[in-house]
């Protein structure tokens, strides 16, 4: 059976954010995005986080080509929409912005996100009119691509020292005036503040965070109106923190304890044995 379309993919996505409440999960490698997939999931999102740190770099500290290629690998194998996580663009000004998200289109994505943080810790979000001229400049770039891709547009003060709602509010909603079409505010965590961002900016769909929402289900964010729930690296965090105990046994302890109860080779080999015509099959002479 073929993989559907770069098109329907992203028709689907866009579908998606019409109506109801759906979890994208976060993969970090193509062998968790097909796992993901393989779980029943209709979307899956790339996390800065978990794919920085699962090659050796701080989340940030990745560069614009490493991070084309990936979004490039996992929509490639990934038969579902897959969502960029494509932090600020790569770039400062809006024409920066607006041809690497042409290029971040150009990997297959049917989806992508912006934020207005700028890395700088004294001055961590840009101005309002700059951050604005940006996700203009990104959504003028995606309509001159076709623009099939959902654009979100994410406002970061909640994760970077300025938790001010109504700030944030405003953001937001300049962002969905300036073409979003779906908003993003990591951070929130309330109930009451998920319900003020909802509200705000309807009826634009939210993403919403879950890292932070601690304590809330699925059904409940649902009913406060949220259409779309990522966990951003945490998925890649509990991945990395098994790894990290296990090894810190061994290399204290001189224990295999944590070996126990692990899945054998022979089970993963069973799932991912069907992506086997997908991929030029490795040489077994060597």
């Amino acid at each position: 059976m073929s993989s559907p379309s770069i098109a329907a993919k992203r028709r689907t996505f866009r579908a998606f954010h019409e109506r109801g409440c759906f979890v994208i999960p976060n993969p970090w490698n193509a062998g968790t995005a097909r796992y993901l997939q393989g779980l029943g999931f209709k979307a899956l999102a790339t996390t800065s986080s978990g794919y920085a740190h699962s090659v050796g770099y701080a989340d940030g500290d990745v560069t614009l080509e490493m991070v084309l290629d990936h979004c490039r690998e996992i929509a490639q194998v990934a038969d579902v929409p897959v969502n960029a996580d494509f932090e600020a663009g790569y770039a400062a000004d809006p024409a920066g912005v607006a041809e690497n998200v042409r290029r971040c289109v150009e990997t297959g994505v049917a989806g992508l996100s912006i934020e207005d943080s700028t890395g700088d810790v004294g001055e961590p979000l840009y101005d309002f009119d700059t951050a604005l001229a940006r996700v203009r400049a990104g959504r003028r770039a995606i309509d001159a691509a076709g623009g099939d891709v959902v654009f979100t547009a994410r406002s970061e003060g909640f994760i970077v020292g300025r938790p001010d709602m109504a700030e944030t509010v405003r953001r937001l909603k300049a962002f969905a005036d300036a073409g979003a079409d779906c908003l993003y505010a990591p951070g929130i965590k309330t109930a009451e503040q998920i319900d003020t961002v909802v509200r705000a900016v309807a009826p634009l769909p939210v993403n919403l965070l879950m890292s932070f929402a601690g304590g809330l289900s699925v059904d409940d964010i649902a009913a406060l109106g949220v259409r779309r729930i990522s966990v951003g690296g945490t998925l890649a965090r509990v991945a990395m923190q098994a790894f990290m105990n296990s090894a810190r046994e061994i290399a204290e302890q001189g224990s295999f304890a944590s070996f126990g109860g692990v899945m054998p080779n022979a089970t993963l080999n069973d799932f991912f044995h069907d992506d086997l015509p997908r991929r030029p099959k490795a040489d077994q002479r060597s």
